[in-house]
């Protein structure tokens, strides 16, 4: 991989068919409005999914959490409620904020369902 910006969409890509794979309906890709920006959005089984993506070399257990600190959810969050307001879901769908750790060069992926909560509106 020679840049940085090509290991992330080669991340993104493979996070995608990965996805996809599980049987998930990729909606959006790159979704970005004043807020922030998802890297994929998607839907399985009535639940819409705001997955943030990280391509990394090494996936040390111990430098997962502080990759989506709080900034970046409250960012990721905040672009998720503009997608909510602007395609509004069936009410009765759930929400979920999901991280996908991937080595774009050997394809090595950690996907952590769940990974974080929105906090109650502003």
């Amino acid at each position: 991989m020679s840049s940085s910006r090509e290991k992330g969409r080669r991340g993104e890509d493979l996070a995608a068919c990965y996805l996809q794979q599980k049987g998930y309906r990729i909606l959006a890709r790159n979704f970005r409005c004043r807020a922030g920006e998802v890297d994929i959005v998607c839907e399985t089984e009535r639940t819409l999914l705001f997955v943030e993506v990280k391509s990394w070399r090494v996936l040390p257990r111990d430098a997962l959490e502080p990759a989506i600190g709080p900034a970046k959810q409250k960012r990721i969050v905040r672009t998720a409620r503009y997608f909510l307001h602007r395609y509004a879901p069936p009410s009765e769908w759930g929400i979920r904020f999901d991280v996908v750790f991937i080595n774009p060069e050997t394809g090595t992926i950690r996907y952590i369902e769940g990974a974080f909560e929105a906090p109650c509106p502003e």
